[in-house]
């Protein structure tokens, strides 16, 4: 075996066989050192460990088979095209290989010459293969396989790649790597750990994972380096929550008295058992010296801002100040006159900070917010500017956190010393992903939606079938409700979409010119948007023409119907977030869909959308179908990129590596410990920390 050299950052150029143009194609890949080259992971492994004689070969499948080469021709067809067909054999027979457009395999390939053959046996009268992998059979040296041991007669890996570069030149490349830097590796994995995991040592794990001697061995790779990627960021969680529960609160809370009494007897329903248990969950939190660090998951519908106002009344009723910060005006609006409902009536004024009002109108309201006579201030962004102060803010509420970035959540909370901090999202989440992206945080789920609620229905049209979906829209409203029509678009494109400015005039002089239409779209005017609400509220409008911005912020219980236009545009969750804006009273709910589009996956995910209402149920097939980047947004949460690890796959993988990485920061919080010096220095590089 070769010499063996500690593995660093050294550029991949440097390695045999790499060099300067073929290190810039590598460059392409994000692979700029020997440390990425072994972890290149192949995305998929081909079996050619079985070799087939001719006469076992079957249309239809691929195979492996050795034979030798008979005749080799190169013929020039139309348009400046050109054939290679070989006939190739062994004892049992002969099978015909066909390339198109590369005329070197007419000079690659020798009469009489030996080769492995992996491909696509076709289906028909003769024998033919077209495109076949070849690798010629060479001889080992040295002690060391041949070269087409690597290609052939094994499970062999397929690598991304990008143009320029061949899977047989990559293959050996990593080859090289594995054998020079391989075992020298640093394990990052504490050796009691891999022990009592029955991991296996990571020199190995990278040898099986890029040229596994079985699948079996090959699982067992996968499964290691899939659980050192989660247990790395579920270290990172544990290290930034351990850094967090750390501080000290300077404040304690009346929990019960005059303000949570009169809350809780003025509500015109009963909590269900989850907001009682999010409650119960929260006030046990409050009670802690360390500040609250929780996240809120529920369903559409399904209770969230009473819980969070009832946090507002404790932390108020304590002489505290208490905020909401939601990622809309139409949703901190939404809030605010709710919030104001709660409060008002009995003596707390509940401030709204946002943009619409004038420069002198948001002055006076931050002067009073900073000399604490607000008890309960509700706004959006306007909440991070430096010039809002408040006097003694405790309770810091997220609502629809992952529409903000980490550094405005932070700089919310940097408002106040070490405040209590609750962030509450509608969009189900996963259980994988929400540990993976808000594993520092502690978590309550509302399951149960409110009593009388009736399951909104939900029905998939073709195009064609449009007369029927504004006839049933034409029901609903001459029963006095009111809808939505949603479009992906404000205005047209050359995409040949629908879109909303265009269709609200179509609609209403068209199709349902009897009743008021009108439209509401994120490029409107403050003042402007705020009519159009205030008319849809008060019903004097009655089908609301619009764009996602009706997604959060809306509660128009009179709204029982919602047509959602060119549906593959939009999300799971998205949508199941448009579908709540209607049945939110005591009506049953309808939702129509129009979708032309023959993407199957889109397909799939409209399936799922009119085949349940359970957001949790769609929130993992949303994650199934499209993965974690393009459900959270790639540009913020672009870290969940894992080489091998998959939150579909690896569920209790992660499970077992968070129950590690916890219980390592509970032992040894400043990974002070011989053996996690690699862990520590690794962690310390990394800026997720």
């Amino acid at each position: 075996m070769a010499r063996q050299e500690s593995l660093d950052d050294r550029p991949a150029q440097y390695v045999k066989g790499v060099g300067p143009a073929r290190a810039a194609q590598l460059a392409r890949l994000g692979i700029r050192s020997v440390a990425d080259l072994l972890l290149a992971v192949p995305r998929r492994y081909e079996d050619r460990s079985n070799l087939l004689t001719i006469r076992q070969l079957t249309p239809g499948h691929d195979a492996t088979v050795q034979v030798r080469v008979l005749e080799v021709s190169l013929r020039r067809i139309q348009r400046g095209r050109s054939l290679v067909e070989s006939r190739m054999g062994d004892d049992t027979g002969t099978v015909t290989c066909v390339w198109f457009n590369q005329p070197y395999r007419a000079q690659q390939l020798r009469v009489g010459e030996e080769l492995i053959l992996y491909g696509h046996l076709e289906a028909g009268r003769r024998m033919q293969m077209v495109h076949p992998e070849i690798e010629w059979v060479d001889a080992a040296s040295d002690g060391e396989p041949g070269e087409s041991a690597l290609h052939m007669g094994r499970l062999v890996p397929i690598y991304p790649l990008t143009e320029g570069l061949s899977q047989r030149w990559f293959r050996g490349v990593v080859h090289t790597v594995l054998n020079r830097y391989g075992a020298s590796a640093v394990d990052l994995l504490p050796e009691d750990l891999r022990r009592r995991r029955q991991l296996a040592p990571l020199a190995e794990a990278l040898r099986q994972i890029h040229f596994p001697e079985s699948w079996e061995a090959l699982a067992q790779a996968q499964h290691r380096l899939a659980f050192e990627e989660l247990f790395l960021l579920q270290l990172r969680l544990a290290l930034r929550r351990a850094r967090m529960t750390s501080r000290r609160k300077p404040r304690r809370y009346q929990l019960e008295g005059p303000l949570t009494e009169h809350f809780f007897r003025r509500l015109p329903f009963a909590l269900t058992p989850s907001q009682r248990q999010a409650l119960d969950e929260m006030m046990v939190d409050l009670r802690a010296p360390a500040p609250m660090l929780r996240l809120l998951q529920g369903d559409v519908g399904s209770g969230k801002t009473v819980v969070a106002a009832a946090l507002m009344a404790v932390a108020v009723q304590s002489g505290y100040q208490a905020v909401l910060m939601a990622p809309t005006e139409l949703l901190a609006e939404q809030h605010a006159r709710v919030l104001r409902g709660y409060f008002e009536p009995v003596g707390v004024p509940v401030a709204l900070l946002s943009q619409g009002p004038g420069p002198t109108d948001r002055a006076r309201l931050r002067q009073r917010i900073a000399a604490g006579t607000v008890g309960v201030v509700v706004g959006t962004h306007a909440l991070l500017e430096r010039a809002v102060a408040f006097k003694n803010l405790a309770l810091v509420v997220i609502d629809e956190q992952h529409k903000f970035g980490v550094a405005q959540r932070r700089t919310l909370a940097t408002k106040s010393q070490t405040p209590d901090v609750l962030v509450m999202t509608a969009t189900p989440i996963p259980r994988t992903l929400a540990l993976s992206v808000y594993g520092d945080l502690a978590y309550s789920v509302l399951r149960e939606l409110p009593p009388g609620r009736v399951p909104i229905r939900t029905l998939l049209y073709e195009d064609s079938d449009r007369p029927e979906v504004y006839r049933l829209i034409r029901e609903e409203l001459r029963r006095g409700r009111q809808g939505y029509v949603v479009y992906p678009l404000v205005e047209p494109s050359r995409q040949e979409l629908r879109a909303a400015t265009q269709m609200a005039k179509t609609l209403q002089a068209q199709v349902f010119p009897e009743f008021r239409v009108e439209l509401l779209h994120g490029q409107m005017r403050p003042k402007q948007k705020d009519a159009v609400m205030r008319g849809f509220l008060e019903r004097q409008i009655h089908l609301l023409v619009s764009t996602v911005i009706v997604e959060v912020g809306l509660d128009v219980p009179n709204a029982t119907v919602m047509l959602i236009e060119h549906p593959e545009r939009f999300g799971l969750a998205q949508l199941h977030q448009l579908r709540g804006r209607i049945g939110r009273g005591a009506e049953q709910g309808l939702c129509l869909v129009i979708s032309g589009t023959t993407d199957e996956l889109a397909r799939q995910r409209l399936s799922a959308f009119g085949s349940t209402t359970d957001g949790f149920r769609l929130a993992e097939a949303d994650l199934e179908l499209r993965g974690p980047g393009e459900l959270l947004g790639r540009q913020q949460h672009g870290w969940l990129r894992f080489r091998v690890a998959s939150l579909v796959r690896d569920r209790e993988v992660l499970e077992a590596a968070r129950q590690e990485a916890f219980a390592l920061v509970e032992q040894d919080p400043q990974l002070s410990r011989p053996d996690a010096a690699a862990l520590r220095n690794r962690v310390v590089r990394s800026s997720a920390v």
